[in-house]
């Protein structure tokens, strides 16, 4: 035999080639995921956020897969702290916002640099008095421009959208109405269209109304305007009204807390999500 072939060389080889396979793979993963998201979570409120909250952690996976990003979570908001955030690209509120006073002047911090970020539903609730007071003026009147939550729909039902931003990036090949999957809809304090920092981007059609099933009469829209998707001029960030799955609440005392729809089960809807997650990374769809 050739002594350059000794089982000992060959054992040698064998361990380098193995070395070298891995650390491409390595690099043909990190150029996979263009970007990476974070998602902060509470899961606690309410068992339709629960749903909501536990359906985006099994779809954002698939979709990082196919769009290029990586997608991780936490329940621990003293993770907003400049630290972890330096290693992400967008952060989401999935159905929370930081009460701690040291993690909300990080999050201002971390937008007033440029940071990029997406909240759904939950995230821009407030009402004093509740649980969760306006008691931060910075995200809920100026990042937010929303104040204080006014009322909702009930129960949980498909609106009518209408784009009403046609250029810009969140809209991109997006129909001009479209039906969205079943959710709670909220009404705010201020009026969005009076506030020059604010593009709506989508809105309650008013082929929606009347929009609700009840029981009680002011659950039911009649008529109005109601933005549902908007992002504000000075920060790169999109809220998203969407998040709140329905639930078999009639039966929630058998502790079955079924889910009768899913917020991502809406290919058009979905198709506007992905959308604002490469706008706000700073990549375009593959």
């Amino acid at each position: 035999m050739n002594k350059r072939w000794t089982p000992h060389f060959l054992y040698v080889l064998f361990i380098t080639f193995s070395l070298v396979f891995s650390s491409l793979q390595a690099v043909t993963k990190e150029k996979k995921a263009r970007f990476k998201v974070i998602a902060f979570f509470t899961a606690k409120n309410d068992q339709a956020h629960i749903s909501f909250v536990h359906e985006a952690n099994e779809w954002f996976p698939k979709i990082g897969l196919k769009q290029g990003f990586s997608y991780d979570t936490t329940s621990n908001w003293n993770n907003l702290n400049p630290d972890f955030l330096s290693e992400y690209q967008v952060v989401l509120f999935l159905d929370t916002r930081p009460d701690n006073p040291q993690q909300r002047l990080n999050f201002e911090n971390y937008m007033k640099k440029g940071g990029a970020w997406m909240g759904f539903h939950f995230s821009a609730f407030a009402l004093t008095p509740s649980s969760y007071p306006q008691n931060w003026d910075w995200y809920h009147n100026e990042f937010l421009g929303s104040g204080n939550y006014g009322s909702n729909t009930w129960r949980p039902t498909s609106a009518i959208l209408r784009v009403v931003d046609k250029k810009h990036s969140v809209t991109r090949r997006l129909p001009h109405t479209f039906k969205a999957s079943p959710n709670e809809w909220y009404r705010w304090e201020n009026d969005l269209r009076l506030n020059p920092d604010i593009s709506i981007l989508l809105a309650i059609d008013s082929s929606s109304f009347p929009l609700g099933t009840g029981p009680k009469k002011h659950e039911i829209w009649q008529s109005g305007y109601y933005p549902v998707v908007w992002s504000n001029k000075k920060y790169k960030m999109v809220y998203v009204n969407m998040g709140h799955n329905d639930i078999d609440y009639e039966h929630k005392f058998d502790n079955t807390n079924k889910t009768l729809s899913y917020t991502f089960d809406n290919e058009v809807q979905n198709r506007m999500i992905i959308n604002s997650l490469l706008w706000l990374s700073g990549r375009k769809k593959k």
